[in-house]
């Protein structure tokens, strides 16, 4: 019977710690064989609810120590409810440092993860649901070594 009740108050703690009310959007696309094809364009949905704040928007990236570039180029396409385009842009994430080589973000082994800014302080004129899309901009077909993309949405401070 104890045994049962710290399970449950564990798994509790579990779910309140992971819930985070300012997050709208966290999801990521793994990338099959980690070879990303320029034809292969992971979409995004979600829904915003509150358009009296900013969002920012993040990209989350995960490569291996193995891929041959320090940057990675990426555009995003985000639609509104409609399928109007709303805001696009290409951006260059640097995933190393370009001078010592040296490992940016997060891992352990040879595996990293990134959370690089993509768009800062971005207000969303309706409430309703919206996609989110991002293409790789580099000039290799497939692209190794890029494990998975996706986007992080979180409500910001304004």
């Amino acid at each position: 019977m104890m045994r049962k009740n710290v399970f449950y108050l564990f798994s509790l703690l579990v779910m309140l710690v992971s819930c985070d009310s300012k997050t709208v959007l966290k999801d990521n696309y793994d990338i099959p064989d980690a070879q990303w094809y320029i034809k292969d364009v992971p979409t995004f949905t979600f829904e915003i609810n509150d358009t009296t704040v900013a969002y920012n928007v993040f990209y989350n990236v995960r490569n291996n120590r193995a891929y041959p570039y320090y940057n990675l180029y990426l555009t995003h396409y985000l639609y509104d409810s409609t399928g109007k385009a709303i805001h696009q842009k290409l951006d260059e994430l640097n995933l190393f440092d370009p001078v010592t080589g040296k490992k940016l973000g997060e891992g352990i082994g040879d595996v990293y993860d990134h959370k690089i800014l993509a768009f800062k302080d971005f207000k969303f004129k309706k409430t309703g649901k919206y996609r989110i899309q991002v293409k790789q901009y580099m000039r290799q077909d497939p692209l190794q070594d890029l494990v998975s993309v996706g986007f992080t949405i979180e409500k910001g401070t304004k």
